[in-house]
């Protein structure tokens, strides 16, 4: 385990840390990276296999981890985990908010029920686990770091308007959190990436073959050498920009509230993006270029 970012004994919640199989998944990419560096790591998912699946990867590797089964879209279950991890590590330092799901349709075409299914899981969520873990944090750590999971789509909708209402929700209360509770020594900050090639994405453009033909052929070769990649990101590289925001141990800085755009790994906006090439191989076998390197050097804290 390496400690270079300062999160050796630090503990983590990551809600949504499993994924199908042994697929790489945006919560497991985070978890397996945090637990890289040291942290141990609370893994929640609504399903038990995933979240015990996330906690053998991250054991494999000598990591120290726990599967924690809970619907983050009630507040007593977000109590209740938030809990476990005080309960088996005695504090709290890190939370990636990383649970969502999607819902097409415009403002005419979509049901009630889904809009309001949306807004709860997407939103609510993320309020329920960072009520209870923010006190934790300040109570058993003078402090801590958080990370809200928001989307491209609360920037550049797209036919989706529940889901990129709810992720503009996130930046929001992003915003809010950080303005409330800096003074207490709790950072918050947001990541908005675009498609990410996760397990559930393997279809359509997002198979090998449906992504290299999105830019033309062998665009995606001619990309992958520069370190871009033609149709979605990795779960890595969104952890990595993850790593970055949480690594500074809690300390107020002035980015506090920021939001990293992540589109596809091609526009990127912020400087935590950037240092996130460093970790991009230490979960999906990238090598950052050379730029990518000075940026990560120039950048840690």
């Amino acid at each position: 385990m390496s400690d270079e970012f300062g999160l050796a004994g630090k503990v983590a919640i990551v809600t949504g840390g499993g994924a199908p199989d042994d697929g790489i998944g945006n919560g497991r990419a985070a978890a397996m990276l945090l637990a890289r560096s040291g942290a141990k790591v609370l893994v929640v998912d609504i399903e038990r296999e995933a979240a015990a699946q996330t906690v053998k990867m991250i054991e494999a590797e000598g990591g120290a981890a726990l599967a924690h089964v809970a619907d983050v879209s009630d507040e007593v279950q977000c109590k209740a985990l938030v809990d476990a991890a005080l309960t088996a590590w005695g504090r709290l330092d890190l939370l990636d908010n990383n649970v969502g799901i999607g819902g097409r349709g415009s403002v005419v075409d979509t049901p009630s029920d889904l809009w309001r299914r949306v807004m709860t899981v997407n939103v609510d969520s993320m309020f329920y686990v960072s009520k209870h873990a923010i006190p934790a944090m300040i109570e058993t750590a003078g402090g801590g770091a958080i990370v809200n999971v928001s989307s491209i789509s609360a920037l550049r909708p797209r036919g989706l308007t529940a889901y990129s209402t709810s992720k503009g929700a996130v930046i929001a209360l992003t915003r809010a959190m950080a303005v409330d509770h800096g003074p207490q020594q709790i950072r918050v900050n947001c990541v908005a990436p675009g498609p990410i090639y996760t397990p559930r994405m393997y279809t359509g453009q997002m198979t090998p073959a449906g992504r290299e033909s999105a830019h033309g052929l062998g665009a995606g070769a001619r990309r992958a050498r520069l370190g871009y990649w033609p149709r979605g990101a990795f779960p890595a590289q969104r952890a990595g920009a993850l790593h970055h925001r949480a690594n500074a141990g809690g300390r107020w800085r002035r980015d506090a509230g920021g939001a990293v755009a992540h589109a596809g790994n091609v526009t990127i906006t912020g400087t935590s993006a950037r240092a996130a090439a460093l970790h991009w191989h230490r979960v999906d076998g990238l090598k950052p270029n050379s730029e990518q390197s000075q940026c990560a050097r120039f950048l840690r804290l």
